[in-house]
C-alpha cells in the first residue's frame, strides 16, 4: 500500500505542477512562462518525485510507463492494476485542486481546455489525428527507453531522476504544439474529467497511443539493452 500511496501523491504532484503551470502561469499577462516554462515544470515534477519516491514505488506516475515496465520485465503483472488506479486517482485529485484554484480568478473558463490534450481543432497547432497519434507513440516510446536505460543496474547510479526529468522536458518542448503533450493517460484523464466535452471525447487517443508507445519502448530496450552473451 505504501507503493500505491507513493504513486498517488507522485502523480498528484505531476499533474498539479505540470498542468498547473499551463493553466495558471503559461499565459499570465506580461510574466507568462510559455511553452518552455511548462516543459520545465513537467520535467521538474518528475525529477523531484523520482528523488522523493523512486526508492518506494519506482516513481512511475504514468499507466503507460507501468505497462511498459511490466513488458520490460521490471514490474510484476499483479501490480499493474493497483499502480494504474493509484495514478489515475492522483491525477484526478490534482485536477480537482487545480480547478478550485483556477476558478478563483474572474473570467475563468474550464471549457477553454484546462490543459487538456487534443488533436485536430483542439491541437495547439492544429495537428491532425494521425500526427497526434504518431507523436504520442514515439514520444512515449523514447521516454520508456530513457527510463529503462537510466535505471539499468549497469548505468551510472544516482543520476536517473535527472535524465528522466530532462527527457520529459524535451518531450514537452517537441510535442506541446502537437497535442499539448500527454505521454501519460493519468495526466490526460486528471484534467479532461473537469474540462468535459471534447476533452473527454478525445481522451481515448491519450490512453491508446502512450500505452502503445510504452510497449514499443520496452521491446526496443529489451533488444538493445540485453547483456551480450
Amino acid at each position: 500500500m505504501k507503493k500505491y500511496g507513493a504513486e498517488f501523491f507522485g502523480t498528484f504532484w505531476l499533474v498539479l505542477g505540470g498542468c498547473g503551470s499551463a493553466v495558471l502561469a503559461a499565459a499570465f499577462p506580461g510574466l507568462g512562462i510559455g511553452f518552455l516554462g511548462v516543459a520545465l515544470a513537467f520535467g521538474l515534477t518528475v525529477m523531484t518525485m523520482a528523488f522523493a519516491i523512486g526508492h518506494i514505488s519506482g516513481c512511475h506516475l504514468n499507466p503507460a510507463i507501468s505497462i511498459g515496465l511490466w513488458a520490460g520485465g521490471r514490474l510484476p503483472a499483479k501490480e499493474i492494476i493497483p499502480y494504474i488506479v493509484s495514478q489515475v486517482l492522483g491525477g484526478i485529485a490534482a485536477g480537482g485542486v487545480l480547478y478550485i484554484i483556477a476558478s478563483g480568478a474572474a473570467g475563468f473558463d474550464v471549457t477553454a481546455g484546462f490543459a487538456s490534450n487534443g488533436y485536430g481543432a483542439h491541437s495547439p497547432g492544429g495537428y491532425s489525428l494521425a500526427a497526434a497519434l504518431v507523436c504520442e507513440v514515439v514520444m512515449t516510446m523514447m521516454f520508456l527507453l530513457v527510463i529503462m536505460g537510466a535505471t539499468d543496474k549497469r548505468a551510472p547510479q544516482g543520476f536517473a531522476p535527472i535524465a528522466i526529468g530532462l527527457c520529459l522536458t524535451l518531450i514537452h518542448l517537441i510535442s506541446i504544439p502537437v497535442t499539448n503533450t500527454s505521454v501519460n493517460p493519468a495526466r490526460s484523464t486528471g484534467v479532461a474529467i473537469f474540462a468535459g466535452g471534447w476533452a473527454l471525447g478525445q481522451l481515448w487517443l491519450f490512453w491508446v497511443a502512450p500505452i502503445a508507445g510504452g510497449l514499443l519502448g520496452a521491446a526496443v530496450y529489451r533488444f538493445i539493452g540485453a547483456p551480450e552473451k
